[in-house]
């Protein structure tokens, strides 16, 4: 039984099982995976050389090496699906085979109801089927595709298909970038170190500005505290591409109204250049990325002491403790427990934070490197991602930023992933 089963996908099923419906569906998947086996060689064998060059022909009748590559990682991830279905065929026919002999008969009801492990055991596997389906060729094709890129040589203007063709290069391009090239090395390690540096910096000012906004509105008497509170919240209310344009305007060093009021106040001669100088840039999009995302934190620790309980409060203060004393050792260890997997995932945003550098800086200052490497003073690894792919058209060193940046973020999000409550219940 094992061996028809192993030789021919469904096999075991129409000649000893009896199952004729589940047999003829395997066998159909196998007879189409035969009759493709022509398109699949070709197409691996495609992916591996990527094309030829033929410069004696049109270039819209050359081979698009993209395409290639494309096609054979499809075609690769769709063996491996049909694989997983040969693997599902050989342990369903052994599962039947075993039903069988406990019940020392061939007409069991596994044999009169080919389908009834559609509503028990197979069910969860035929609904998954369709998701698992979408995400190998939606999210798992895509993302090796951007991988395998970062060991190719396919940028401008050399090898830009279908006008030319693209090569493997191998490791190529990680050791230019990690000590081939000083000036490449010495942009990675620039913007590598401010990408750490403005996640710590934007995750910590907002989570502690709004921390400290949640404790003065939280304690306050005022009678006005309502309406203070919704002002905070204006910010994060606002659309963020908004604000950072809005922002970046009032900020312009020739003709922005901040540089404008200051000096018609006379509290300046010249212009500060807020967003042309390297170190002064960096301060703004902290302190502009603080303004537009404490809210977000005010109302999440908001919400966390509004659920400690009153009695514990009131207990600390009968035992004498002031406002410090109770914030410091009953709720901010509270806080910071219910809260630290949102700060960890806060902390892996901000390294992808796109958006708060390229709408207010736009990676901004050029510095000693720019002109070759294109990363800016302020760019983080993402920016300086967009910058090689759609102004400069290097998109093999973009993806090996691109793996750089999962290497990083993987960690924290299987970190947090760990620790959430159904992953537990998962492995009870």
């Amino acid at each position: 039984m094992l061996r028809r089963s192993m030789a021919f996908k469904g096999l075991a099923h129409l000649t000893l099982l009896g199952q004729r419906s589940k047999g003829a569906a395997f066998a159909a998947v196998e007879i189409v995976a035969l009759a493709s086996l022509p398109l699949i060689v070709r197409k691996v064998t495609e992916l591996v050389t990527l094309g030829s060059p033929m410069p004696e022909i049109p270039v819209r009748f050359r081979p698009n090496s993209l395409f290639m590559l494309i096609d054979g990682i499809t075609v690769l991830a769709a063996l491996g699906v049909f694989v997983l279905l040969y693997a599902v065929s050989v342990a369903s026919a052994r599962r039947i085979a075993r039903e069988m002999t406990v019940l020392g008969s061939r007409e069991s009801s596994v044999r009169r109801s080919p389908f009834a492990d559609l509503a028990n055991r197979a069910f969860p596997l035929v609904g998954l089927a369709p998701t698992f389906l979408l995400i190998m060729f939606f999210v798992v094709v895509p993302l090796v595709f951007s991988a395998l890129v970062a060991f190719t040589n396919y940028s401008s203007p050399s090898n830009i298909p279908p006008g030319a063709t693209i090569d493997w290069v191998g490791f190529e391009n990680f050791q230019r970038l990690f000590g081939g090239s000083a000036a490449g090395t010495s942009a990675l390690a620039r913007v590598f170190g401010w990408t750490i540096v403005w996640a710590l910096l934007a995750t910590g000012t907002c989570y502690f500005g709004g921390m400290v906004m949640a404790v003065v509105m939280q304690n306050s008497s005022l009678r006005i505290t309502p309406f203070f509170r919704a002002v905070f919240i204006l910010p994060y209310a606002i659309p963020g591409v908004v604000s950072l344009l809005v922002w970046r305007n009032l900020l312009n060093g020739a003709f922005g109204t901040v540089n404008r009021t200051l000096e018609a106040m006379h509290l300046i001669s010249d212009p500060i250049p807020w967003l042309s100088d390297p170190w002064l840039a960096k301060f703004v999009v902290v302190a502009i990325n603080l303004w537009c995302g404490f809210p977000y934190f005010m109302l999440l620790v908001t919400g966390t002491m509004t659920s400690i309980s009153q009695d514990i409060v009131e207990a600390a203060k009968i035992d004498g403790a002031n406002s410090f004393q109770i914030f410091r050792r009953i709720q901010a260890p509270i806080i910071l427990y219910q809260t630290m997997p949102l700060i960890i995932m806060s902390f892996a945003a901000n390294i992808n934070n796109f958006g708060a550098i390229f709408f207010l800086s736009g990676g901004d200052p050029s510095v000693s490197d720019s002109v070759t490497t294109g990363a800016g003073g302020t760019d983080i690894m993402v920016s300086w991602i967009y910058k090689l792919t759609v102004d400069l058209q290097q998109y093999q060193n973009a993806s090996v930023l691109a793996i750089m940046i999962f290497l990083i973020i993987a960690p924290f999000a299987i970190f947090n992933f760990r620790r959430t409550k159904s992953f537990k219940e998962g492995e009870l």
